[in-house]
C-alpha cells in the first residue's frame, strides 16, 4: 500500500510515534442490493473500500475518490452511518497509527468494478447474504452498522457511547 506523501513527511519528523489519522469507509450498494468489496493485497482478506483522508479533504469527497481509485466504481454518498476508532496498529517497520473511521452508505452511480490500483487483488459485487467468510472484522462491523442505518435512518449513525 502506498504511503501518502503527507504521512511520509510526518514520519520524517516523529519517527514511529503514534499517529491519529482520519479514515473513511464506503458501504457501496448497487441497484441489485449487492455490496462492493475488494480483496486486500496486504492480507488477502476481503474488505469494504476505505482510505486515509488527505489534509483538509472533506470526508465524503475523499471517500468517493478512494472508491474510484481502488475499484473503478463511481459512487454517491448518501449518509454517514457510523463513527468509530480502531485499536492501535503497528506496522512491520515499527510505525504506529490509530484511525478514526467515518463509514458512509453509498450508491453506485457508474463505472465497472475492477482492480484499479495495487491495493487490491480482486474487486467484486456480493449479495449481502453471500459476503466472503474472510471479510475483515472491521468491514463486517461497518457493514452491519450501515445496513442498520439504511433500515432505520431515524436511529442515526452508530457510535460507541
Amino acid at each position: 500500500m502506498p504511503v501518502p506523501d503527507f504521512i511520509t513527511v510526518l514520519r520524517s519528523r516523529i519517527g514511529t510515534d503514534l499517529l491519529w489519522l482520519p479514515g473513511v469507509t464506503g458501504v457501496v450498494l448497487d441497484d441489485a442490493g449487492r455490496v462492493l468489496l475488494g480483496q486486500r493485497s496486504d492480507s488477502g482478506r476481503w474488505a469494504l473500500p476505505s482510505g486515509i483522508l488527505e489534509p483538509g479533504e472533506q470526508p465524503a469527497v475523499g471517500l468517493v475518490r478512494e472508491i474510484g481509485e481502488e475499484t473503478g466504481v463511481r459512487a454517491r454518498v448518501l449518509a454517514l452511518t457510523s463513527v468509530t476508532s480502531g485499536s492501535v496498529v503497528q506496522y512491520p517497520n515499527g510505525d504506529r497509527s490509530q484511525y478514526l473511521d467515518l463509514t458512509f452508505w453509498c450508491e453506485a452511480t457508474g463505472g465497472e468494478a475492477h482492480v484499479a490500483d495495487d491495493e487490491s487483488l480482486a474487486v467484486g459485487w456480493f449479495a449481502l447474504d453471500a459476503v466472503p467468510a474472510d471479510l475483515t472484522a472491521s468491514s463486517r462491523e461497518r457493514l452491519t452498522h450501515a445496513l442498520a442505518f439504511r433500515d432505520n435512518p431515524s436511529a442515526g449513525p452508530y457510535f460507541r457511547r
